[in-house]
């Protein structure tokens, strides 16, 4: 069963490599510096006396329905659906001159994504925003945290420009899912990798 297994895993990866786009991680425009721990990238950007960072994790980043199609849709020779992971990220604004950090979380909406043509239609939202004590690796619970579905329109785009003039805005986003998509592409050939070795170790 092992060897079957293995077998299996081996033409898996190669498969996974033919359609794997990119050989190295995609840039992300705007002298963004990327930092990848694992499965956890980290972006981060200084502009006067500010530094902005937005982390965000791949797992669990693709959407469930897609996962599914990766299933399902295996006739022979036929090109595997592309998978597009858009994790949500949280973006940290820290002024230097002050102790707090202004942390806002963000996603992609699931019926957003892949809707061309209408409006000037932001592809993120803000989910919620926070402060939180700079430097502390541990979030409190205790500290406000506004939450955006009721929050009134005109509060929430100067939110959104706050963020658009610190290069967070829809290029980003966009090159975001993007490097996400490669990023997590990469972590799932590695898996393949490992679990191979791992079978076949005796």
């Amino acid at each position: 069963g092992d060897k079957a297994f293995a077998q299996f895993l081996t033409d898996e990866i190669k498969e996974e490599k033919k359609i794997q786009k990119h050989k190295s991680l995609p840039k992300v425009s705007g002298g963004w510096e990327l930092e990848v721990h694992g499965t956890e990238a980290k972006l981060v950007r200084k502009i006067a006396g500010e530094k902005i960072t937005v982390t965000f994790n791949i797992n669990n980043s693709i959407p469930p329905s897609a996962e599914e199609e990766r299933q399902e849709q295996q006739k022979p020779d036929e090109q595997e659906p592309e998978l597009t992971s858009t994790p949500n990220f949280v973006v940290e604004v820290i002024k230097d001159d002050t102790k707090q950090t202004l942390v806002l979380d963000c996603h992609y909406p699931e019926d957003e994504v892949g809707h061309e043509g209408e409006e000037e239609s932001d592809i993120f939202t803000i989910r919620e925003v926070s402060f939180q004590p700079t430097g502390e690796a541990d979030w409190k619970d205790t500290n406000y945290t506004l939450n955006t579905d009721s929050l009134d329109w005109a509060l929430y785009d100067h939110l959104m420009d706050f963020l658009a003039d610190r290069g967070v805005d829809n290029t980003f986003a966009d090159e975001l899912i993007e490097l996400s998509t490669a990023l997590e592409h990469q972590e799932y050939i590695k898996f393949l990798e490992d679990l191979k070795s791992f079978v076949k170790c005796q």
